[in-house]
């Protein structure tokens, strides 16, 4: 099986647990590509997307989104009992569970879609009840680059358009509803 020169900034790499190759993006560490021995083939799965093929991804597919060296969001932070640090300026101590926090946010999130003004009421929402200390300025996190924020947070931030709300947003801090401004 012979393989195409890499797009730049990928390297192969093998790894030293199990002996599988995959494909390492040095710039977003979001692609990885496992060849599977008793098949003899390759598979891809994009972590940013969830994405998963047989055939190699298009170059444009490994560099979108990468050209971007800082973005600036808003969110609205939900956390639950699972949380790394179960409490927040609203409540010393979160109890409730990973559903209910899912739950709250998906309402939120309906009366986002429903709004004509996202923003504005993105920051409003974000204000009363987000568990985040950036509550006081709407939620707004302020720029920030790669590598300053858990990693699903920043795939999921640097792949949305500015204008554009996220889905619900896993990490190990809560579910998060995050919305680009710049």
């Amino acid at each position: 099986m012979s393989e195409n020169p890499l797009p730049s900034g990928w390297e192969k790499r093998q790894s030293r647990q199990n002996g599988r190759y995959f494909i390492f993006d040095t710039r977003r560490n979001t692609t990885r590509v496992i060849k599977h021995s008793f098949l003899d083939r390759v598979y891809y799965f994009n972590t940013a997307t969830g994405v998963s093929q047989w055939d190699r991804p298009e170059a444009s597919a490994f560099t979108k989104g990468s050209d971007l060296k800082e973005v600036q969001c808003l969110h609205l932070l939900v956390k639950h009992e699972g949380s790394r640090n179960p409490s927040s300026w609203r409540s010393d101590h979160i109890t409730r569970s990973k559903e209910d926090a899912i739950n709250i946010l998906k309402n939120y999130e309906k009366e986002l879609k429903d709004s004509s003004n996202i923003e504005g009421k993105f920051r409003e929402l974000a204000k009363q009840f987000s568990d985040c200390s950036s509550a006081k300025r709407g939620g707004d996190l302020g720029p920030f680059q790669r590598r300053q924020m858990q990693k699903p947070f920043e795939d999921a931030s640097f792949a949305l358009s500015v204008g554009e709300m996220s889905d619900i947003v896993d990490t190990s801090s809560g579910v998060h509803l995050i919305y680009r401004i710049k």
